[in-house]
């Protein structure tokens, strides 16, 4: 664990290297629009899909719709800029993240705190007003990204990919909470939990193709610590457990209950030619693109599905 004077050591050390950016670019990287943005959709899909399970007008929830949409994008921005404070002494030593504003010092660490601290304090109001238990797990999944996984796993454990990945799939339950309050419903589970899933091969596969900055950064990621077979290994368990839990969506609709079946096979079966087949920075290239591409199609389809239904229904 780096101290603060090794940190802000770092970004001076950078911050000769790199040409003066905008304050809008210098802010979107600090608060990690991207991830924001990413994490957004399943959020929506929560929502909608819960909209459409009780039949609910989404004009008698416009206020609470808003409120989760500004609530979880300002709790993501809050959990990007405590990230990129921590890890300023790992982001400087990795290729891709050595140009960030709180590494190369374009950006104050007050500024930082005060842009996190803010946006925490914002978005978890937003999300109360939604109503109190989407606040609740927008707390959690905020926690559990800043000190279980930021302040903890990432630097300690390969199973860092795992406890990160339940602040990364609290978004599909914040959405479901924000119109109702059953989060035991077996639809949303399925989707919590093919978000959950989802994770694993998706990290395994940047972690592969950035092997060099994550072990010069000492950062345990799976390939690095345990090599590319146990990787592999263990991607199919998880695309197995993705392929099992799509079963729980069939509780709702038999349809989005087969696109998903369908997504995760073909996932299973591209990992195993790519493993075969490929060398692995192709292998892990191929499953990094078809993971964003199974998640656009999937939520997508659960968006439209469920928006178009609750038309049908409430017409």
């Amino acid at each position: 664990m780096g101290s603060d004077t090794k940190r802000d050591q770092a970004s001076q050390d950078t911050a000769v290297t790199v040409s003066k950016q905008s304050i809008s670019k210098i802010l979107a990287q600090t608060v990690k629009t991207g991830i924001i943005k990413s994490n957004l959709i399943p959020m929506v899909a929560g929502l909608t899909l819960a909209l459409y399970t009780y039949e609910i007008n989404p004009f008698d929830k416009i206020l609470e719709i808003i409120c989760a949409i500004i609530g979880s994008a300002l709790v993501i921005a809050a959990a990007g800029a405590f990230n990129n404070l921590y890890d300023r002494d790992i982001d400087a030593v990795m290729q891709r993240t050595k140009v960030r504003p709180t590494v190369t010092g374009e950006i104050k660490i007050k500024y930082v705190w005060g842009i996190g601290i803010g946006s925490a304090i914002v978005g978890l109001a937003a999300l109360y007003i939604a109503t109190p238990l989407a606040a609740l797990l927008g707390f959690t999944g905020l926690f559990f990204y800043v000190f279980p996984y930021t302040m903890w796993s990432k630097r300690y454990t390969v199973y860092n990919t795992e406890v990160g990945s339940i602040s990364g799939a609290m978004p599909t339950l914040i959405g479901w909470a924000a119109i109702h309050p059953n989060i035991l419903h077996p639809a949303i589970l399925g989707l919590f939990v093919i978000m959950l899933i989802w994770q694993m091969p998706h990290f395994y596969a940047i972690a592969i193709r950035k092997q060099d900055d994550y072990s010069a950064a000492n950062v345990p990621m799976l390939p690095v610590a345990k090599g590319m077979k146990r990787t592999y290994i263990t991607t199919n368990i998880y695309l197995i457990l993705l392929i099992a839990s799509c079963f729980l969506l069939g509780t709702l609709s038999k349809g989005l209950m087969l696109v998903a079946l369908l997504l995760s096979i073909v996932w299973l079966a591209m990992n195993i030619y790519g493993y075969h087949k490929k060398d692995p920075k192709k292998w892990a290239t191929l499953l990094f693109v078809y993971s964003l591409f199974y998640m656009t199609i999937l939520f997508s389809t659960i968006i439209i599905y469920s928006l178009v239904g609750l038309y049908l229904k409430l017409r």
